[in-house]
């Protein structure tokens, strides 16, 4: 099995300015909402907020892959990044799938709350890239510490530490015997990297000095996101 990258858990942006915390308003009230409706049901946590996670890096990517065509202009790197983190995020959705099937109503809620927060995350990000990257920023600290408490079920045994998916143990490169907590630890981890990497591309927009060696890392991933047939 791969080693999993530390992830340092005391990580958090202070808001600096209006902006900033109008982001964090933002990212704490949906935060109550997820607390709310699902409680400790983690596995339904994950599948629907990882259907909107994987909406911010689509958007990110299709605004600046416009911009640099109209001002034919390089992306800086920005438009790949983000691409693979909305696949990256997709994939931690298609493998709590297979972990907590979700029923109708929730996938009704799946349908609804994507279309909401797709809509509003666009028009945010025209109006201000800087906010709306701050704001994924903060929504991917919360999910660390959402999976840390989901960790934290699994190893007291109040949530069932299940085999990996096969999904999962191919494309994070995890052993045969690999369980729901290896799983886990590696989301987590995937999670507090788009945390540092959309806390800097806010800080650059706003013409504050960026880390580059401040990122957390990045577990392996497979190439190719299908097993081979």
């Amino acid at each position: 099995m791969q080693n999993i990258p530390f992830v340092d858990l005391g990580v958090h942006h202070k808001p600096a300015g209006f902006s900033d915390r109008i982001a964090l308003g933002f990212t704490k009230m949906l935060r109550f909402c997820a607390d709310t409706f699902f409680a400790k049901r983690y596995g339904h946590r994950a599948i629907v907020l990882e259907t909107v996670a994987a909406v911010p890096g689509m958007v990110g990517a299709t605004i600046n892959h416009l911009k640099c065509l109209r001002r034919m202009c390089d992306d800086k790197g920005w438009i790949r990044t983000l691409m693979e983190e909305a696949e990256n995020e997709r994939m931690h959705l298609m493998t709590f799938i297979e972990v907590a099937k979700p029923n109708l109503f929730e996938r009704l809620v799946i349908m609804s709350v994507q279309w909401v927060f797709y809509v509003a995350f666009f028009i945010l990000y025209l109006v201000s890239a800087r906010t709306a990257h701050r704001v994924v920023g903060y929504f991917e600290e919360e999910a660390v510490i959402s999976y840390t408490h989901y960790l934290k079920e699994l190893d007291e045994g109040r949530s069932p530490n299940v085999p990996a998916p096969a999904n999962a143990r191919h494309y994070w490169k995890l052993s045969d015997d690999a369980t729901l907590r290896d799983v886990v630890l590696a989301v987590r981890a995937d999670e507090a990297h788009h945390r540092d990497v959309n806390h800097g591309f806010a800080s650059e927009l706003a013409g504050l000095p960026v880390d580059a060696a401040a990122v957390a890392p990045y577990p392996a991933h497979a190439p190719e996101i299908r097993p081979a047939a």
